[in-house]
């Protein structure tokens, strides 16, 4: 099953990714890897969550958001690869959480991105990770979730690949 038919049977629609808020793209590609923008858990321009995990909001409300930030994280990768089949490996999430003073469960809240990743692409979706606590994050976002990806070496570009350079 393609990689969208899978997020669609799971109730997720991707739309174009989230415009940015200051100045940077959502996402860049460089040869094989693609490097996201850290994304909030922005729905239809709005964030759906505001505040500090352990304080203002639950456990399982960061999780959702880190749902979204992954969902967002993937809307901006399909605006670069323009098909989601294309990826032959999630290498690295970071995950940053605005969190309350003793605050320790960052690693539960990005579960929510890391979860999504495992359903999506399945063994392909294994990934390093880091969950970081923070104080703030941008216009009051409770997670931020930015990742890396290996893409697969489109077949007009072998030869390229091959002699060690890389297309512009």
């Amino acid at each position: 099953m393609k990689v969208e038919e899978k997020l669609a049977a799971m109730g997720i629609e991707l739309k174009e990714p989230p415009k940015p808020v200051a100045a940077y793209v959502p996402a860049v590609q460089w040869g094989l890897l693609v490097f996201t923008s850290g994304q909030i858990p922005l729905v239809d321009g709005k964030l759906r969550y505001v505040g500090r995990v352990g304080a203002e909001l639950t456990v399982e409300q960061g999780y959702d958001a880190a749902r979204i930030c992954a969902i967002n994280c993937l809307a901006a990768l399909k605006s670069v690869i323009r098909d989601l089949d294309n990826v032959k490996r999630i290498i690295k999430v970071t995950g940053f959480v605005a969190s309350a003073p003793g605050f320790r469960d960052q690693p539960k809240v990005v579960n929510g991105a890391s979860e999504l990743l495992g359903e999506a692409f399945g063994p392909a979706g294994a990934h390093a990770r880091s969950a970081v606590g923070v104080a703030e994050l941008p216009l009051g976002a409770p997670v931020e979730v930015e990742m890396i990806v290996a893409v697969k070496c489109p077949p007009e570009d072998q030869l390229l690949y091959a002699v060690g350079e890389l297309p512009s």
